[in-house]
C-alpha cells in the first residue's frame, strides 16, 4: 500500500509530506484547490510523461517520492527481486523533473529507465480517472475491463504469442510465394554453373597441387642435371669428390691425433660429415631414379591449370577458391531445388499455427463468456443499489471465427444496458445518460477492482453525476472495497467523504507573490466542519454541522 508521498516544488505545491493509512481515504477541498494534485504527482512516480510546466515557478526542479509497503509474497515484491531491486518490504519510487523538461527516475535508490517504473506501476497502484466513463464507450476498453475481471492473463498471453507465430508464418509464406518466379530464373543459372563445374570436377586443394606438379615437370631437365652433378661431386666423381676428400682428411688427422689428442673431436666430426654426405648422395640417387621427363603429362597438367584459371575468371573468384565456390553454388542450388518442399512444409506449419490459434481463441472466448455472465449479474445488482432499480446490464461475447484475427482473439464484445422498464437492451452510447453512465462506470470499476491483486486503488472524482442517496451508496461501496485494499478517493460529495476511514483537506492560499497548495489530515471535529462546508456550499451553519455529524455516524 501507499504509505507516504513527498512532493517538492510541484505545480502549486511548495512542500508536502502526506502519510496514508489503510482502508478508505477521502480527499476533499474547494473547487480549484488542486484536489487531484497528489494523484498527478504520484502518476509521475509511476512513469507518467513529465512536462516542464509541472516545475513550480522560480524553482529549478520538482521532486516527488512515493513510499510503498509491499508484502514479501506480493507480485510487486517478486518483480523487485527479479530485477535486483532490494525491497525489504518497502519500495520507494522517486522522480525529478528539471526546468528544461528532462527527468530522472529511481527505484529503491537505483537510477532506472522510465519504462521500468511503468512496468512496476500496475503492481502497486490502479488509478481510475474522472473520465473513465468516457472510455467505457470504447470497444477496446470494454475488452480490457472484461479481461481484467476474468483474470486469464496466461490465456491472453498464449493467444497473443500464438497469433504472433501464425502472423510471422503467414508473412514468410507470402514472401516465399512471391519469390517463386525469381527463384526459378536463379535456379536455371545455378544449374548451368553447377553442371559446368561438375564436368571439370576440381578436387579440394587440387589447384595448388597442379601448380606444384607443373613447376616440377617444366623444370625436370634442370632437376636431372643438378642431381647428377651433385651425386658426382659428393660421391661418384673420379677425382676429388667430397666423400674421398673428407676420408683423406680424416685419415691424416687420425694419425696426427696419436701425437695430439686435441684433434680427436675434429676426427669425430669428419666421420659424421662423411656419413651425412653418403646419405645425401644416396637420397639424390633415389630422387634421380624417380625423376621422369614426360612431356605428355606436362601437357595434361598445363591444360587443366588453364581450364581452372579460365573457370575461376568466369566465376570471378580466385583459382585456388574454385572448389569452395563449387560447393557454395551446389548448396544454393539445393536450397532452391528444395524450395518447393520447404514451401509445402511452410504451408503446413501456417495451417497448424492457425488451427492452434483458433483453438486458443475459442478457449479465451469461453473464459470471457463465463466472466461476462458473472460480471453482468454483479453490475446489474450494483445498478439497482445505485438508484437504477429497473436497470439491467449485459455483456455480450460473440465468438466469430471468421473475424480478422488479432492478439486479443476474435471476439466481438458489446456492453449493453437498459435503465427503464420496457426499454430494450442497447449499447451504452445509445441508452445511458451522463449521470447513468457515471454510475454504471463506477459499478464496473468497483467490481473489476475486486479482481485485481493491486494493493492500492485511487479514484479521481469518479462520483461525478451522482448525488443524494446514491452518493451514500457510492461511499458505502468504496468503503467496502477499502476493507480488502487501500482506497484513496478524490471527491466533492460529502456522502462519499463521510464513509471514509480517513480524510484529507486540500487548500490553496494566494498572496501577491505566489500561490501554494497544502494537504491537511483532518481530525474528527475538522471532518465535521469540512463535511458541513460540502453540505452547505461553503456556508458552515449549525444545521450543516449537525447533518455532517449524522453522515459520519451513519
Amino acid at each position: 500500500m501507499l504509505a507516504q508521498l513527498h512532493i517538492r516544488n510541484f505545480a502549486v505545491v511548495k512542500s508536502l509530506d502526506i502519510d496514508f493509512a489503510k482502508g478508505m481515504t477521502a480527499i476533499t477541498g474547494e473547487t480549484g484547490a488542486g484536489k487531484s494534485i497528489a494523484l498527478d504527482a504520484l502518476s509521475l512516480c509511476l512513469g507518467a510523461r513529465a512536462d516542464a510546466s509541472w516545475v513550480r515557478p522560480g524553482q529549478d526542479k520538482a521532486e516527488i517520492s512515493a513510499v510503498f509497503t509491499v508484502d514479501s509474497d506480493s507480485p510487486a515484491a517478486q518483480w523487485l527481486n527479479q530485477n535486483d531491486f532490494d525491497s525489504e518490504e518497502e519500495c520507494i519510487l522517486r522522480r525529478v523533473i528539471q526546468r528544461d523538461g528532462r527527468s530522472k527516475a529511481w527505484i529503491n535508490g537505483t537510477p532506472v529507465a522510465l519504462n521500468q517504473q511503468k512496468l512496476l506501476a500496475p503492481l502497486l497502484v490502479n488509478i481510475h480517472g474522472q473520465h473513465e466513463h468516457q472510455l467505457l464507450l470504447k470497444e477496446d476498453h470494454q475488452i480490457e475491463l472484461l479481461d481484467n475481471y476474468a483474470r486469464h492473463t496466461d490465456l491472453l498471453s498464449a493467444v497473443a504469442a500464438q497469433y504472433r507465430q501464425w502472423f510471422d508464418l503467414e508473412k514468410e509464406y507470402k514472401h516465399s510465394i512471391q519469390q517463386q518466379d525469381e527463384l526459378e530464373a536463379q535456379r536455371q543459372l545455378l544449374q548451368y554453373q553447377v553442371e559446368e563445374l561438375n564436368d571439370f570436377a576440381i578436387a579440394q586443394g587440387e589447384f595448388e597441387e597442379l601448380e606444384l606438379r607443373h613447376k616440377k615437370l617444366s623444370h625436370s631437365k634442370y632437376l636431372m642435371e643438378a642431381s647428377a652433378f651433385s651425386i658426382s661431386a659428393l660421391y661418384e666423381g673420379e677425382h676429388n669428390n667430397a666423400t674421398g676428400l673428407v676420408s683423406s682428411a680424416n685419415q691424416r688427422l687420425e694419425e696426427a691425433a696419436d701425437i695430439d689428442q686435441h684433434l680427436k673431436p675434429v676426427c669425430q666430426l669428419l666421420e659424421q660429415a662423411k656419413v651425412h654426405i653418403e646419405e645425401a648422395a644416396l637420397e639424390l640417387r633415389h630422387y634421380q631414379d624417380e625423376l621422369e621427363l614426360d612431356p605428355a603429362e606436362l601437357d595434361i597438367v598445363e591444360e587443366r591449370l588453364s581450364k581452372a584459371i579460365s573457370l575461376a575468371k568466369k566465376h570471378q573468384v580466385a583459382a585456388a577458391d574454385l572448389w569452395q565456390h563449387h560447393q557454395k553454388l551446389n548448396a544454393e542450388l539445393d536450397n532452391i531445388v528444395n524450395a518447393d518442399k520447404n514451401l509445402e512444409q511452410l504451408d503446413l506449419n501456417r495451417q497448424q499455427a492457425e488451427t492452434d490459434y483458433r483453438a486458443l481463441a475459442q478457449k479465451l472466448s469461453s473464459s470471457r463468456q463465463k466472466a461476462a455472465d458473472e460480471l453482468s449479474q454483479k453490475i446489474t445488482q450494483s445498478m439497482h443499489e445505485l438508484n437504477m432499480p429497473h436497470g439491467r446490464f449485459i455483456i455480450n461475447v460473440e465468438h466469430d471465427s471468421a473475424k480478422k484475427a488479432s492478439r486479443l482473439g476474435t471476439d466481438d464484445i458489446q456492453f449493453e444496458v437498459t435503465t427503464n422498464p420496457g426499454q430494450p437492451l442497447q449499447s451504452l452510447s445509445k441508452v445511458a445518460s451522463g449521470g447513468e453512465l457515471s454510475r454504471i462506470s463506477l459499478a464496473i470499476q468497483v467490481m473489476t477492482a475486486t479482481q485485481k491483486s493491486v494493493p492500492t486503488m485511487m479514484f479521481d472524482e469518479v462520483d461525478v453525476g451522482v448525488s443524494g442517496p446514491t452518493a451514500a451508496i457510492v461511499g458505502k461501496m468504496l468503503r467496502e472495497l477499502g476493507k480488502t485494499a487501500q482506497v484513496i478517493c478524490v471527491t466533492h460529495l460529502p456522502q462519499v467523504a463521510a464513509k471514509a476511514d480517513n480524510q484529507f483537506q486540500v487548500s490553496k492560499y494566494s498572496d501577491n507573490d505566489e500561490t501554494e497548495t497544502t494537504v491537511t489530515a483532518l481530525s474528527h471535529n475538522e471532518r465535521v466542519t469540512e463535511l458541513a462546508r460540502l453540505l452547505g456550499g461553503d456556508s458552515v451553519t449549525d444545521m450543516a454541522k449537525a447533518n455532517a455529524k449524522e453522515l459520519l455516524a451513519s
